[in-house]
Protein backbone atom coordinates (compact mmCIF):
# COMPACT_ATOMS: atom_id res chain seq x y z
CA UNK A 1 0.00 0.00 0.00
CA UNK A 2 1.29 3.54 -1.17
CA UNK A 3 2.16 5.72 2.44
CA UNK A 4 -0.46 8.54 0.44
CA UNK A 5 -2.98 6.05 1.11
CA UNK A 6 -2.53 4.68 4.48
CA UNK A 7 -2.56 8.40 5.54
CA UNK A 8 -5.10 9.33 3.54
CA UNK A 9 -7.02 5.93 5.18
CA UNK A 10 -5.74 7.10 9.01
CA UNK A 11 -7.14 10.69 7.98
CA UNK A 12 -10.72 9.19 7.06
CA UNK A 13 -10.75 6.83 9.85
CA UNK A 14 -9.88 9.82 12.30
CA UNK A 15 -12.71 11.95 10.89
CA UNK A 16 -15.46 9.08 11.37
CA UNK A 17 -14.00 8.21 14.46
CA UNK A 18 -14.40 11.84 15.71
CA UNK A 19 -17.94 12.39 14.25
CA UNK A 20 -18.83 9.25 15.71
CA UNK A 21 -17.63 10.64 19.24
CA UNK A 22 -19.28 13.90 18.67
CA UNK A 23 -22.93 12.76 18.22
CA UNK A 24 -22.22 10.12 21.02
CA UNK A 25 -21.83 12.96 23.65
CA UNK A 26 -24.62 14.84 21.94
CA UNK A 27 -26.82 11.81 22.04
CA UNK A 28 -25.87 11.48 25.57
CA UNK A 29 -26.48 15.16 26.83
CA UNK A 30 -29.97 15.18 24.86
CA UNK A 31 -30.93 11.96 27.12
CA UNK A 32 -29.41 13.25 30.41
CA UNK A 33 -31.88 16.28 30.49
CA UNK A 34 -34.65 14.59 28.93
CA UNK A 35 -37.10 12.99 31.88
CA UNK A 36 -35.92 9.38 32.64
CA UNK A 37 -39.82 8.42 34.03
CA UNK A 38 -40.93 7.26 30.36
CA UNK A 39 -40.80 3.90 30.24
CA UNK A 40 -41.05 4.06 26.15
CA UNK A 41 -37.75 6.34 26.52
CA UNK A 42 -35.76 3.27 27.53
CA UNK A 43 -36.33 1.73 24.21
CA UNK A 44 -35.71 4.46 22.25
CA UNK A 45 -32.21 5.23 24.05
CA UNK A 46 -31.23 1.64 23.52
CA UNK A 47 -31.71 1.88 19.88
CA UNK A 48 -29.65 4.58 19.58
CA UNK A 49 -27.02 3.02 22.01
CA UNK A 50 -27.06 -0.23 19.71
CA UNK A 51 -26.62 2.26 16.94
CA UNK A 52 -23.60 4.12 18.39
CA UNK A 53 -21.92 1.13 19.05
CA UNK A 54 -22.28 -0.33 15.31
CA UNK A 55 -21.18 3.61 14.18
CA UNK A 56 -18.04 2.90 16.51
CA UNK A 57 -17.45 -0.20 15.16
CA UNK A 58 -16.97 0.49 11.97
CA UNK A 59 -15.27 3.46 12.46
CA UNK A 60 -12.59 1.32 14.60
CA UNK A 61 -12.84 -1.09 11.92
CA UNK A 62 -11.79 1.36 8.99
CA UNK A 63 -8.85 3.17 11.27
CA UNK A 64 -7.56 -0.36 11.62
CA UNK A 65 -7.94 -1.51 8.02
CA UNK A 66 -4.26 -0.90 6.48
CA UNK A 67 -2.68 -2.37 10.38
CA UNK A 68 -4.58 -5.59 9.26
CA UNK A 69 -3.33 -4.93 5.43
CA UNK A 70 0.30 -4.35 6.85
CA UNK A 71 0.04 -6.86 9.38
CA UNK A 72 -0.88 -9.91 6.83
CA UNK A 73 1.95 -9.16 4.49
CA UNK A 74 3.82 -8.87 7.10
CA UNK A 75 3.01 -12.32 8.19
CA UNK A 76 3.11 -13.56 4.89
CA UNK A 77 6.74 -12.70 4.83
CA UNK A 78 8.16 -13.85 7.77
CA UNK A 79 6.31 -17.13 7.35
CA UNK A 80 7.69 -17.83 3.68
CA UNK A 81 11.30 -16.97 5.47
CA UNK A 82 11.01 -19.63 7.47
CA UNK A 83 10.25 -22.29 5.14
CA UNK A 84 13.28 -21.46 3.50
CA UNK A 85 14.99 -22.70 6.42
CA UNK A 86 14.38 -26.31 5.67
CA UNK A 87 15.75 -25.73 2.06
CA UNK A 88 18.89 -24.08 3.54
CA UNK A 89 19.03 -26.89 5.80
CA UNK A 90 18.31 -30.29 3.10
CA UNK A 91 20.51 -28.73 0.27
CA UNK A 92 23.72 -29.47 1.63
CA UNK A 93 22.41 -33.62 2.17
CA UNK A 94 20.81 -33.19 -1.60
CA UNK A 95 23.90 -32.59 -2.79
CA UNK A 96 25.58 -35.12 -0.93
CA UNK A 97 23.64 -37.38 -2.07
CA UNK A 98 23.59 -36.51 -5.31
CA UNK A 99 25.62 -39.65 -6.73
CA UNK A 100 22.71 -42.23 -5.65
CA UNK A 101 19.77 -40.27 -6.96
CA UNK A 102 18.83 -43.53 -9.08
CA UNK A 103 20.22 -46.41 -7.30
CA UNK A 104 23.05 -46.40 -4.37
CA UNK A 105 23.19 -46.67 -0.40
CA UNK A 106 21.68 -42.87 -0.13
CA UNK A 107 18.38 -43.67 -2.81
CA UNK A 108 16.15 -42.68 0.53
CA UNK A 109 18.18 -39.73 1.70
CA UNK A 110 18.81 -38.54 -1.81
CA UNK A 111 14.55 -38.45 -2.40
CA UNK A 112 13.88 -37.66 0.88
CA UNK A 113 15.52 -34.61 1.08
CA UNK A 114 14.30 -33.60 -2.57
CA UNK A 115 10.50 -34.14 -1.62
CA UNK A 116 11.12 -31.61 1.57
CA UNK A 117 13.21 -29.16 -0.55
CA UNK A 118 10.38 -29.09 -3.54
CA UNK A 119 7.52 -28.74 -1.17
CA UNK A 120 8.95 -26.25 1.10
CA UNK A 121 10.40 -24.20 -1.87
CA UNK A 122 7.09 -24.22 -2.79
CA UNK A 123 5.48 -23.22 0.33
CA UNK A 124 8.32 -20.49 0.57
CA UNK A 125 7.68 -18.77 -2.72
CA UNK A 126 3.92 -19.22 -2.86
CA UNK A 127 3.89 -17.63 0.60
CA UNK A 128 6.16 -14.48 -0.96
CA UNK A 129 4.53 -14.57 -4.06
CA UNK A 130 0.92 -13.92 -1.74
CA UNK A 131 2.71 -11.07 0.26
CA UNK A 132 3.53 -9.35 -3.15
CA UNK A 133 0.22 -9.51 -4.46
CA UNK A 134 -2.03 -8.38 -1.56
CA UNK A 135 -3.10 -4.52 -1.39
Amino acid sequence: MKPESIGRVLGIGLRVAGRVAGQHIANTSASSAAPQTEPHNIGARAQAAGHTTRTVGRGISGFLKPFRTVGGKIWLEVVGAFFFLPVLAFSPVLWRTRASWQQGPDHRTFLSAAVIIVIFLYLGVSSFWRAGRRR
